[in-house]
């Protein structure tokens, strides 16, 4: 396993690199871990692409954020559609949000990004606070 210290835009990120197979790579990035296409192969990008001779996080903006597939009990994450900075969270734990509900207003690229809920629901947890660097994929609101 490989560790390298990066940052971008001024924001610090740790990334290990797991094992890579093929042009598959096992990567953690911040404690958050990821399986990505490791670029120059050919290969579609995963999420939150890392290049293992020359660190560098990179990802192409997304038109709404992810909402990943909903867990047991019911539950689903709204997922960051581009990396940023968390720059303040509209929502707290217990309100009920509508699919374009902005649950999370996310700082890329110098521009303030509301990112929906993408379906109705309750949040049931925050898992980012505001000032956080968040990569493309990471889970920002988890919603019941």
């Amino acid at each position: 396993m490989k560790e390298y210290q990066i940052s971008i835009n001024g924001h610090d990120y740790t990334v290990c690199i797991n094992s890579i197979n093929g042009n598959q790579a096992s990567v953690t990035v911040n404690g958050t871990a990821y399986q990505v296409a490791v670029p120059g192969t050919g290969a579609a990008v995963a999420s939150a692409p890392v290049n293992p001779v020359s660190p560098v996080a990179s990802a192409a903006p997304a038109a709404a954020p992810a909402v990943a597939a909903p867990a047991a009990g019911g539950a689903c994450t709204v997922q960051a559609p581009l990396p940023g900075v968390v720059l303040s969270i509209p929502v707290k734990v217990g309100d009920t949000v509508g699919a374009s509900d902005p649950v999370v207003i996310l700082e890329a690229m110098k521009m303030e990004n509301a990112i929906p809920a993408g379906r109705a629901g309750k949040v049931v947890a925050i898992n980012v606070k505001e000032g956080d660097s968040v990569l493309e994929g990471a889970a920002l609101v988890t919603l019941g």
